[in-house]
């Protein structure tokens, strides 16, 4: 991708923190960029934002909550609707939340946001992706997956459950997606690609009050600025030295080795069943 014009790119999470960043570069290199957000008013204040910082009026918002399987699949047959083309989508909207919750489809939310969203959407949207090869898919993950191992008879922590290790499985999962959905889509043009933000001082981890907030707030001063976590993002998405390159993770704009857990090919041929039943896709997929 020497140039992103004429190119289509949907990002979610695009209306805060690292996402906002990546959506604004990206719209500065001439791309028609999609922001997914859940509020009408904030996502519009955004997108006027971007629009004023890089004099590109392609600045488009769609809306939804992404840990709800029906407004995931409301949000994918508007975009299927609205663009012909997806050159890139970039799933990077998250959270890690301090208490067990369920989402109204009854699953724990933070595996419902952080993976099942991502699974989902780009699932929803591949065939088209496929069709306007050559395209990326690029997952953002965290160097938070090392360690984590996926229980999978216990994958929404209803016997055991903490905030870290919630959110630490649910990374772990997004590269076992991104590795197995590269494996999938070898010789299709569309590469697939994870990668690892840094310590970010964004909104993140602030929607919980007690003592998670109290501590998301002590250490943002320590953390990255919200640009330079986005910067492997916007390489990952955009570089013309990774046309063709998939299958890997980055940090710091450099490739690097992930946990053993995360090459396990059989729990990631394992997880992206039980996704699959648990959207209601088809698990051949790809």
């Amino acid at each position: 991708m020497s140039t992103l014009n004429d190119t289509t790119i949907i990002i979610t999470g695009a209306t805060n923190g690292i996402g906002q960043v990546a959506a604004t570069e990206l719209a500065r290199m001439g791309a028609r960029v999609v922001l997914v957000g859940r509020d009408a008013q904030k996502s519009a204040a955004v997108a006027q934002a971007i629009t004023a910082q890089t004099g590109n009026p392609a600045v488009d918002v769609l809306l939804a909550d992404l840990s709800s399987q029906a407004e995931v699949r409301r949000l994918a047959g508007e975009i299927l609707a609205r663009y012909p083309r997806i050159d890139v989508l970039l799933n990077n909207a998250g959270a890690v939340f301090g208490s067990r919750q369920l989402t109204v489809d009854g699953i724990e939310r933070t595996f419902a946001l952080n993976h099942l969203a991502y699974f989902q959407l780009t699932n929803l949207l591949l065939e088209r992706i496929k069709a306007s090869a050559p395209a990326r898919i690029v997952n953002v993950s965290s160097a938070a997956h090392s360690g984590a191992t996926l229980d999978f008879d216990d994958l929404q922590g209803q016997r055991r459950y903490s905030a870290f290790g919630a959110y630490s499985k649910s990374k772990l999962a997004n590269l076992l997606f991104t590795y197995e959905l590269a494996r999938r889509l070898a010789g299709s043009g569309v590469t697939v690609n994870a990668v690892h933000p840094g310590p970010v001082a964004t909104g993140f981890g602030r929607n919980n009050g007690g003592l998670w907030g109290v501590v998301f707030r002590l250490i943002a001063p320590l953390m990255r600025t919200p640009a330079q976590g986005a910067a492997t993002s916007i390489y990952v998405a955009s570089s013309p030295e990774l046309a063709g390159v998939s299958g890997k993770y980055f940090s710091d704009s450099k490739a690097v080795e992930s946990s053993r857990a995360s090459h396990d090919a059989a729990a990631a041929a394992r997880l992206w069943q039980v996704s699959a039943e648990m959207t209601g896709l088809p698990a051949a997929g790809a």
